[in-house]
C-alpha cells in the first residue's frame, strides 16, 4: 500500500506513492483541513482544481454534527461532501487536547461535555474505529491521549501507556470489522506520543510498531513547544520506525518546517495555518526553494495594510491559482476591509496554491537528488 520510489541520498527524505481505496497519494504530501467536511469556504471542485490530493475531516467533530445517520445515509462522508479522492480521519485525540476542560478520561476512553448541547458523549478506541468506518475514510488514525506543551514528564508518561492500551484495542476491532467487510480496506495507522522526552518516545514508538500498522503519526509536536525541541523528537523516531511504511508528522506546519521535516524523513502533513491565516488577511507570496542552494524563502503579506490600497500587482505574478490570475492585491483588500466573504474565499484559494505548489517543488527536488 506504500511504495517508495526514491530514497535521498543526502538526507533522510523519500519520494512514493500510498495507495487507498479512493486513489494513490503521491508523497510527501500536505493534507487541507477538512474538520467538519468542509475546507472553510470552498467547495470540492475548487480543491479538485488546485490539486489537493487529500484531505483531513475530524471524527469527533462529524459524530457531533451533523451525525452518523445522515452520514450512512448519505452513502459515506465522500457522497456526503461530494469528494471522490481520499479522505484521511482523526480519532478525535486532538481534542482530548483542546477540549480540557469540557472532557474526563480513563482507560475505558475519554466523555465530553458536548459544546453544542451540553450532553454527554462518549468516545472509545473501539467507537472511533467504528465511526471511522462508518464515515468510510480511506486512512483511520487510532484513538491516542494528546498532551500539551509544557507537561510534565509523569503526565507523558501516563499519555504514553494510554496510547498503547487503546492503540492495542483499536487494532482488535479494526481487524474485527475488516472480516467481515467486503470493501476495500482502509489503512490504520499509529500515533507516537510522548511530548518532549526522547525516552518516552523511543518507548512509545517500540510499542506502537510492535502493534503493527499501515503507518505511523508522530502526535502532540504541534502544541506549543519550540520547534527544535520538535525537531529533535522527530530525530529520536525515524531511525526506529519501519522504513516501508509512510510516516505523518500531525498538525505541522510552517512551509520551513514541512522542507525540514521532509529532510528528516517525513511523508505527510496537515496543518490550519494556510487555510486559518487566509481568512485573517495573512498570504503567502514570492516562493524561493531553489535546489542549487536549497535555501526556502517566501513573505507574507497583511492584505488589510493600507500600502495596498492602489497596489493593483497581483499576489504573485508567477502563481497561477485563480485569485492571482484575476484580482490585484488593492481589490483583495477592499474585500477583507469591506468584510465581503469573496475576500476570505479568494485569499484560502492562493494559501493552499502556494502550499501545494511547495510540495510539488520538494517532490521535484527529491526526484533530482537535491534534498
Amino acid at each position: 500500500m506504500f511504495q517508495i520510489f526514491k530514497k535521498s541520498k543526502i538526507s533522510q527524505a523519500r519520494l512514493g506513492k500510498l495507495i487507498t481505496p479512493h486513489g494513490v497519494i503521491d508523497t510527501p504530501f500536505f493534507m487541507p483541513v477538512a474538520t467538519r467536511a468542509a475546507v472553510k469556504s470552498l467547495t470540492t471542485e475548487e480543491l479538485k482544481e488546485l490539486g489537493v490530493q487529500i484531505i483531513l475531516s475530524n471524527t469527533y467533530h462529524l459524530f457531533l454534527r451533523p451525525g452518523m445517520d445522515v452520514i450512512k445515509k448519505a452513502g459515506g462522508l465522500h457522497k456526503f461532501m461530494g469528494w471522490k479522492k481520499p479522505i484521511l480521519t482523526d480519532s478525535g485525540g486532538y481534542q482530548i487536547f483542546s477540549l480540557a476542560k469540557m472532557r474526563k478520561m480513563n482507560n475505558q476512553g475519554v466523555e465530553f461535555q458536548s459544546e453544542i448541547d451540553g450532553r454527554k458523549i462518549l468516545l472509545t478506541p473501539v467507537k472511533a474505529i467504528k465511526i471511522q468506518r462508518d464515515l468510510d475514510s480511506d486512512i483511520m488514525m487510532v484513538l491516542d491521549e494528546c498532551v500539551g506543551w509544557p507537561c510534565t514528564k509523569e503526565e507523558a508518561q501516563k499519555a504514553v501507556q494510554r496510547t498503547t492500551f487503546w492503540a492495542e484495542r483499536s487494532k482488535i476491532e479494526y481487524a474485527r470489522r475488516n472480516q467481515k467487510s467486503k470493501i476495500k480496506r482502509p489503512l490504520l495507522f499509529g500515533i507516537i506520543q510522548g511530548s518532549v522526552y526522547p525516552d518516552l518516545r523511543f518507548k512509545s514508538v517500540k510499542e506502537i510498531t510492535r502493534i503493527g500498522f499501515d503507518g505511523y503519526a508522530i502526535g502532540g509536536l504541534a502544541v506549543g513547544e519550540p520547534i527544535q525541541k520538535a525537531y529533535q523528537i522527530i530525530k529520536v523516531i525515524e531511525p526506529e520506525l519501519d522504513k516501508d511504511k509512510p510516516r505523518y508528522l500531525m498538525g505541522v506546519g510552517k512551509p520551513e518546517q514541512i522542507v525540514q521535516a521532509v529532510k528528516f524523513g517525513i511523508d505527510m502533513f496537515d496543518c490550519v495555518i494556510p487555510t486559518r491565516n487566509a481568512r485573517h488577511g495573512l498570504l503567502y507570496t514570492d516562493l524561493r526553494f531553489k535546489i542549487s542552494d536549497l535555501r526556502l524563502n517566501y513573505k507574507e503579506i497583511h492584505i488589510t495594510n493600507a500600502k495596498y490600497r492602489k497596489d493593483f500587482k497581483p499576489l504573485n505574478k508567477n502563481c497561477s491559482c485563480y485569485t492571482c490570475q484575476n484580482f490585484s492585491r488593492a481589490y483583495l483588500r477592499h474585500l477583507f476591509i469591506t468584510n465581503e466573504l469573496l475576500g476570505q474565499r479568494l485569499a484560502t484559494i492562493h494559501n493552499l496554491a502556494f502550499y501545494l505548489d511547495l510540495m510539488r517543488r520538494i517532490r521535484k527536488y527529491i526526484k533530482q537528488g537535491g534534498l
